[in-house]
């Protein structure tokens, strides 16, 4: 019995593999930057075909034509001989009576040297975008890698990675063969391989298991400043707590990090943060950055990517469920995916005894300042509808501001509503309970959802005035209900270039101020024609120098209003940056501050409300 088993799972896996679309990247004979991949497919049963690459991918809300970082794409039959195709556009290309395809080549350039040349695209988010430096390091976001044919979306992938015998492979991945050379993979379907990033380097790695649940944690530090051991203490500690904050809302038993930490001789990118998976995130961030920052930001971004293993990857709407990577059809409902997701990745933080209930007042208070750089009118169901164009994808960001106090003051309202019994936590958990990875929701009867698991029709109020409803969200009414002031005080005239000087960066590189490109930019910049790309290299003749960072900053308290003003900038121009100056007359702008205090005297209500709210508990 037992051996008649055995061959029958032989004889499975070999007609699955038969099946499967053999997919071949080599990262040993890689020239120019460019890895070579081949695709190899089972006997096609429709003659004309289309095949993809992703326009966009679940967790990100931009168009990135993945596509464009494609060359010297050919088509073979089973004969070997080369077909005739169209392409389409960058990310499709159209073949006709093609029923005897059986494998398609092609070279990959990586999106990482991209990222500063904004002249014909929008750089990719790094996180989700790909880096081929032979010999150092391969980030492999698959869906940069792999394309796919229509109606063959589910069809198994059998992935084979060549690699050098002295580079290993940080993911959540199984390695079915023992070769040092070749790591092979079998993924279910296409989902699942856009589903499943990997991080090639000389080993740097550690495993170990925190809450029940394993971790891989791969680290890439270009000048070897830092081990991937430097991080284990801060996070163990943040995913026991993450853990404990969910339940039995997280079933994973497995989760890898691919952290990727730029800096020396590589590439300059600027999209630092990380891309959510089922039993992964890619992160990338800055070498230069001290130690205590990068755990603080592990805790808060990564935190942040594996509350989203609740929503949206296992609790979702039929838009991310049947996700078309061609031509996406966005979901109303980013409030909940991300906006939801980091209001936990801070209260989680309050609630295990991460941070103290100022810190995490104090957070609420910057989210709340960040927010009135957006429009503060414009329907979150509209905009997240309509994230990928103009006028809403460049609102996107409030959904890490305003989504997270959206979800925070319908935290409030619950417990107010049910006495404390009730929070958005455990909202979530009821509709996760009721839906789940495999039982989408519709779009548009979500709210009805939240109505029937709550079993409060106040939730449809709420969602109809403030989510996708316009009105501004009355933050200081829903504080004030947890025993919370929300103190005004308007700032002296300011000179600046961005509304909030506080989202100032520095580039090492070009010794300049530079700016987050969702920052709104002060009445000033727009009136001398000022880019929020435009990196700031001397201002009246006195010069960036971080050294001195306090001086430039203290010359421009001595600047009045309608003083005349010469700024010197670098503006990117088709990959180079150009040097050129812009003058014109000061303008001042104010600041209103609003900082949010705990009342010295609470009521007894808003004082239990406050502490419910605080530590989850009923």
């Amino acid at each position: 019995m037992r051996k008649t088993v055995l061959s029958l799972g032989i004889f499975a896996s070999f007609l699955a593999n038969a099946q499967s679309i053999k997919t071949t990247i080599d990262l040993v004979n890689v020239k120019d930057d460019k890895v070579a991949v081949t695709m190899e497919f089972p006997k096609m049963k429709s003659g004309d075909i289309k095949f993809h690459f992703p326009k966009t991918v679940p967790g990100t809300y931009s168009v990135d034509d993945y596509g464009r970082f494609i060359e010297g794409i050919k088509f073979y039959d089973n004969k070997g001989k080369e077909l005739t195709f169209t392409k389409v556009n960058d990310n499709t290309y159209s073949l006709k009576n093609a029923q005897g395809l059986s494998k398609i080549s092609y070279l990959v350039n990586d999106s990482f040297d991209d990222e500063l040349d904004t002249s014909k695209h929008k750089a990719v988010f790094s996180p989700s975008g790909t880096d081929i430096e032979a010999g150092k390091v391969y980030m492999i976001n698959t869906h940069g890698f792999i394309g796919y044919i229509d109606n063959m979306q589910d069809v198994p992938y059998q992935l084979i990675i060549q690699k050098p015998t002295d580079f290993y492979g940080t993911t959540a991945l199984v390695d079915q063969d023992k070769s040092d050379a070749t790591d092979t993979y079998t993924l279910a379907n296409y989902a699942k391989v856009t589903d499943s990033p990997l991080m090639y380097t000389k080993p740097d790695y550690i495993t170990f298991n925190a809450g029940g649940m394993d971790l891989v944690l791969g680290v890439y530090s270009p000048t070897g400043k830092y081990k991937a051991a430097d991080f284990k203490e801060n996070l163990e500690k943040m995913v026991v707590a993450q853990k404990k904050f969910l339940g039995d809302m997280n079933t994973n038993k497995k989760y890898a990090i691919m952290l990727y930490l730029s800096g020396g001789d590589g590439p300059s990118v600027k999209g630092f943060g990380a891309l959510e998976h089922h039993e992964s995130t890619s992160v990338v961030l800055p070498e230069a950055m001290p130690k205590d920052a990068i755990d603080n930001t592990i805790t808060d971004v990564v935190s942040h990517e594996f509350f989203h293993t609740v929503n949206p990857l296992k609790t979702h709407s039929e838009e991310i469920h049947y996700f078309d990577y061609a031509d996406p059809k966005m979901s109303q409902h980013l409030w909940m995916y991300e906006g939801g997701t980091e209001y936990f990745a801070n209260l989680f933080q309050i609630q295990e005894g991460l941070i103290n209930k100022d810190q995490f007042l104090k957070r609420i208070g910057e989210k709340i300042a960040n927010s009135k750089s957006y429009d503060d009118t414009m329907p979150f169901t509209v905009m997240s509808k309509n994230v990928l164009v103009e006028p809403y994808k460049d609102q996107y960001r409030n959904v890490y501001e305003k989504g997270a106090l959206l979800a925070m003051c319908l935290d409030i309202e619950l417990r107010k509503l049910s006495n404390g019994e009730m929070g958005y936590r455990d909202m979530i958990r009821k509709l996760s309970q009721r839906f789940g990875e495999n039982k989408p929701f519709k779009d548009d009867k979500l709210i009805d959802e939240l109505v029937t698991v709550t079993g409060y029709p106040q939730v449809k109020d709420f969602y109809n005035k403030y989510i996708a409803g316009n009105q501004p969200t009355p933050y200081a009414e829903y504080l004030k209900m947890v025993g919370i002031d929300i103190q005004k005080q308007e700032s002296h005239p300011l000179f600046w270039f961005i509304k909030d000087p506080n989202q100032t960066g520095f580039d090492e590189k070009t010794n300049a101020f530079a700016f987050d490109d969702h920052s709104a930019l002060s009445p000033f910049a727009k009136s001398i024609g000022f880019k929020i790309t435009d990196q700031v290299l001397a201002l009246d003749g006195k010069t960036v120098d971080i050294k001195k960072v306090q001086d430039f900053i203290g010359y421009t308290r001595t600047i009045k209003d309608g003083q005349d003003v010469t700024v010197t900038i670098l503006r990117d121009n088709a990959g180079k940056k150009e040097k050129m100056t812009l003058k014109g007359k000061a303008i001042l702008d104010k600041m209103t501050m609003e900082t949010p205090t705990f009342k010295a005297n609470p009521t007894p209500e808003e004082l239990k409300l406050q502490t419910q709210w605080l530590t989850g508990k009923k």
